[in-house]
């Protein structure tokens, strides 16, 4: 295995930070970099303190820095507040990478994704729908927060090749057993479909990153375009409609991502195709006057000739209920109908048809809305849920709420199960899973 890392010109820099895990491929980036840069190296890690292995864990690595010369930063975080948990971890994750790298000056962060983790976040991005960015997957080298970079050097290695590294020179590893639970979509595209292409292909993943670097270079020459455009037709928030409406359907598109990601500065999953294809209708349609609600109270107004952007405060009149499907997604939340899980946290929910009225619905909350919790034998408002839970005021009206046709909530995802939840020995016919969307990797 060797890295290229000579365009980085590491010898001019003091530090660099690490991001490792313990797992087999942060160790395998850990050891290469000691045995081949002189730079000084910061191993940040975490301890996500929800396996009894973290401690474990985080000893190991204290002591493999310590005997290496190498400089410890670690994290621990003590507790989460009831959301996403994989959501919340990352963002917990990348603010303590944030605040090393400033804490030691540094330019650079190296992770250890790899041309497996290329090949998943590709395929998976094509399965969800994405722009020309997303479909790319993961960059070799990416600007973060505006100032530093994100390295990963990895990315023309399979899982295989890192694994016969860390043997070759007797490197010691730990292995997260949550890797290989199918219950999670990228789990599944791992064992499932990934061996289906290595056995066409041993080299796969080098296909998948030409793949990878060919839209990047077109994506990044349309956003020069694009910006060039931008600047001349929308000014103060405003779209100019009469000079959008003479391009062409695909610098359209690309112009309204360029206005939202600046609006939202940057911050990933937050546009989709979809508010962009709506934005477009909303552009095409007869009248002369109206609006379109966006995530992160974002709202677009069409009035004559402009289209305008603007942030929006009052969400009261937010209402819906629809009946529940395969995969149903409201804004990021997600609840998806799951086959098998060894998982019984408050983002599972298993129900025996029969104590209940099919169809189920998804609807958001309603003023006195209760829920007879299960294990409390008694009942509790969803507002206080809301409040204990430390679900903010501005999230609450469009938070998903599972009920069945007779209006009883069945579960509030995420954070308390109904009596109507079955232990994972009972019986049972439908299992739910809930997540917020979330399409960045984790190791």
């Amino acid at each position: 295995m060797k890295l290229q890392l000579k365009s980085l010109n590491l010898d001019n820099e003091n530090y660099i930070v690490i991001g490792v895990s313990a797992g087999p491929d942060s160790m395998a980036l850990l050891h290469y970099l000691k045995e081949h840069i002189n730079s000084k190296i910061i191993c940040a890690h975490i301890n996500h303190n929800v396996r009894k292995e973290s401690a474990k864990e985080e000893k190991f690595l204290e002591d493999y820095c310590l005997n290496n010369n190498i400089i410890f930063e670690k994290m621990k975080i003590e507790k989460y507040s009831g959301k996403n948990f994989e959501a919340e971890a990352r963002e917990k994750r990348y603010n303590f990478y944030f605040e090393v790298l400033k804490k030691y000056h540094c330019k650079y962060l190296f992770l250890a994704h790899h041309g497996d983790d290329l090949i998943e976040t590709v395929l998976m991005k094509i399965a969800r729908g994405s722009n020309l960015e997303g479909y790319a997957g993961i960059k070799k080298l990416s600007l973060f927060k505006n100032k530093y970079y994100i390295v990963r050097p990895l990315l023309n290695y399979t899982k295989k090749d890192i694994l016969n590294y860390l043997e070759n020179n007797n490197v010691k590893y730990y292995i997260d057993k949550s890797n290989k639970d199918t219950a999670y979509t990228r789990n599944r595209y791992r064992k499932y479909i990934l061996p289906f292409l290595k056995k066409e292909d041993v080299n796969i993943h080098k296909k998948f990153l030409k793949y990878s670097e060919t839209l990047l270079e077109y994506d990044n020459y349309i956003k020069k375009e694009t910006k060039n455009i931008v600047d001349n037709i929308y000014k103060k928030n405003m779209l100019n409609i009469t000079e959008f409406n003479k391009l062409e359907k695909f610098m359209k598109k690309n112009i309204l991502y360029c206005i939202l990601n600046s609006l939202y500065n940057n911050v990933p999953n937050i546009v989709t195709e979809k508010h962009v294809n709506n934005i477009i209708k909303l552009i095409d349609s007869n009248n002369s006057n109206g609006s379109l609600n966006l995530p992160k109270k974002m709202k677009i107004l069409k009035q004559y000739d402009y289209l305008i952007f603007k942030e929006h405060e009052n969400e009261k009149n937010y209402d819906y209920k629809i009946e529940l499907k395969q995969n149903n997604t409201i804004n990021n939340h997600v609840i998806e109908i799951i086959n098998n899980t060894d998982n019984d946290g408050n983002n599972i929910c298993r129900i025996n048809s029969k104590d209940i009225k099919l169809p189920l619905y998804i609807r958001n909350k309603k003023d006195g809305d209760f829920i007879e919790v299960l294990g409390l034998n008694g009942k509790k408002k969803v507002k206080e849920i809301f409040i204990e839970k430390k679900i903010h005021t501005k999230d609450r009206n469009s938070y998903p709420i599972l009920v069945d046709s007779n209006d009883n909530i069945l579960w509030v995802p995420n954070l308390k199960k109904s009596k109507f939840n079955k232990k994972k020995e009972e019986k049972y016919d439908i299992i739910l899973k809930y997540y917020e969307r979330e399409d960045e990797i984790n190791e």
